[in-house]
């Protein structure tokens, strides 16, 4: 008895599923879908710092370049505690044995920046303390979320006046959305360890008493957004 009733169930469910399906795909309707983009300056940039022994009489312990780089970055206003990480723990064993007493070890470093002016002023000083293995990373926009949000919204308006101008030759108009779908897009500058998405400009290779800050320009993200959107016409 339980059985056939959940049988009969099931059924019903189908058909009214069925029927519902049915309605929407029959009842008269327009289709139609938007994209908006925009390009957007990053204001997030990574750097990766390497940190490694020179295999030379006077050798430099990472140790001590690496405390040489903390006082360079912070007298670039930069807070160390914060926007630089160490970006593999196991770098800070990473050795390399040439002899049997002569050990050598690097170590691998994230920092975090928010703008091109400060990006450049960390290459000369590094460079200027002998450390020049410095490459941009990535870039990111920190109002992401909030951007994407405003262009769905733009892409809905945008649907929608075209819906508008699409049936109004027809004497008809547009009711409501009965069927919506979005997606969202955006392309990061992934540059690992390549500047092939950025342009120096200014700096040059004379006396580094004569070193300036280069004036480096980021390509912008791209952000788009689309929407297809079913109008009911009436």
């Amino acid at each position: 008895m339980n059985r056939t009733f959940l049988i009969s169930v099931i059924i019903i469910s189908f058909q009214i599923v069925n029927s519902q399906t049915k309605n929407f795909i029959d009842q008269p309707y327009l289709e139609t879908s938007a994209k908006v983009d925009t390009l957007i300056k990053p204001d997030i940039i990574y750097l990766d710092i390497l940190i490694r022994e020179k295999d030379e009489r006077n050798r430099i312990s990472v140790e001590e370049m690496e405390s040489k780089m903390i006082q360079k970055l912070k007298s670039f206003g930069i807070n160390t505690e914060k926007q630089l990480t160490l970006s593999d723990l196991a770098s800070n064993f990473k050795k390399y044995f040439l002899k049997q007493k002569d050990i050598m070890k690097d170590k691998a470093y994230e920092l975090k920046v928010f703008d091109s002016q400060t990006a450049g002023k960390v290459l000369v000083g590094l460079e200027e303390i002998g450390i020049s293995n410095v490459n941009l990373d990535r870039t990111e926009y920190s109002k992401m979320e909030e951007l994407k949000l405003q262009l769905k919204f733009k892409a809905v308006e945008k649907a929608k006046k075209q819906a508008d101008f699409l049936v109004r030759p027809l004497n008809q108009k547009i009711t409501r959305a009965i069927h919506i779908t979005d997606k969202y897009y955006e392309t990061y500058n992934n540059f690992k360890g390549e500047l092939q998405e950025v342009v120096v400009v200014g700096y040059s290779s004379r006396g580094k008493q004569e070193y300036e800050p280069p004036t480096i320009e980021f390509r912008p993200i791209k952000v788009e957004s689309e929407v297809s959107i079913k109008f009911a016409i009436d």
